[in-house]
């Protein structure tokens, strides 16, 4: 099956756009800055916290960086004037890491600056195994001059324990996942329990440091680990929050949400929202296969 799946994975490109429109819709607000603002006003309707990200990684030309940073100022000034909930999350190699490091991190440093006018927030997402060190120095730069700003740690990274006790130290806004990239066996742990039980391992030193956590997981057994912990340590829920992605398990949300805790639904838009379909189902090809399927049964 992991052959198949691979094989399907490097013909994604040759599927019709469409079609793969077809399997994105449910997990993408949309292209445009107003697809993205009904979707939160949807959200927040129904209790739920929102994280706006604008699709793009990569980026090859500043320019695609600095149109980044205006849609981003443009989205947080909507999100004010409309008073909704939803804070934002970037990539750092769409705001230029793998261009300049300087460059990015004057990047982020813009883009804070208009967040904390407006109150807000901004968590760097982490992205493969290659930018983990270049991310997380950003990170404690701009915390010398910022308190809204968080990073992202994957329960899959070997290094992660070491990672998460920094930050613990620093009492860091994180958010905790699994990960989606896969990396070689040496970088990450490739057995699903072990991801599993690293997860539980990294949110409790995160959790009993005091950091405020984002607990971002759609396994079920992980999120009755993650109660389990908020009730031994009494922790309150505005101490930490759930997080799922747009698209994903809504019962179970509901459910989570329905319990008393605070979730948070991360929602993407975009016109970039084909090449990222296309990236992220290459760099996981174990779900290909389920997400062809998923198009031609829709």
């Amino acid at each position: 099956m992991g052959a198949f799946d691979s094989v399907i994975a490097a013909s994604l490109p040759l599927v019709p756009k469409p079609l793969v429109r077809v399997f994105s819709k449910p997990y993408v607000a949309g292209e445009t800055l107003s697809d993205q603002l009904r979707v939160i006003q949807e959200l927040n309707a129904q209790g739920f916290m929102v994280a706006s990200g604008i699709l793009g990684e990569f980026v090859t030309r500043r320019e695609e960086s600095e149109q980044a940073i205006r849609d981003y100022q443009q989205c947080l000034d909507e999100i004010a004037a409309r008073k909704l909930d939803s804070n934002i999350h970037t990539k750092p190699t769409h705001l230029g890491l793998k261009l300049d490091k300087e460059f990015c991190y004057q990047n982020m440093r813009r883009i804070l600056e208009h967040a904390k006018r407006s109150g807000n927030f901004m968590r760097m997402d982490m992205e493969d195994s290659p930018c983990i060190d270049d991310t997380l120095e950003l990170y404690f730069r701009l915390r010398g001059d910022f308190d809204n700003v968080g990073v992202v740690i994957q329960a899959r990274m070997r290094r992660s324990l070491a990672d998460v006790r920094k930050l613990a130290a620093a009492k860091a806004n994180v958010r905790l996942c699994k990960g989606v990239y896969l990396e070689p066996r040496d970088v990450a742990y490739t057995d699903f329990r072990i991801i599993q039980e690293n997860y539980v391992m990294l949110l409790e030193e995160l959790l009993s440091a005091g950091c405020y956590v984002g607990i971002a997981t759609h396994d079920e057994l992980l999120i009755w680990q993650a109660c389990r912990l908020i009730d031994r340590l009494g922790l309150k829920p505005h101490q930490y929050e759930f997080q799922m992605l747009h698209g994903v398990e809504p019962m179970l949300r509901r459910t989570v949400r329905s319990q008393g805790h605070r979730l948070r639904v991360a929602v993407p838009f975009g016109p970039n929202w084909y090449p990222y379909s296309i990236r992220r189902l290459r760099k996981n090809p174990a779900i290909a296969g389920y997400v062809l399927k998923a198009v031609f049964k829709s």
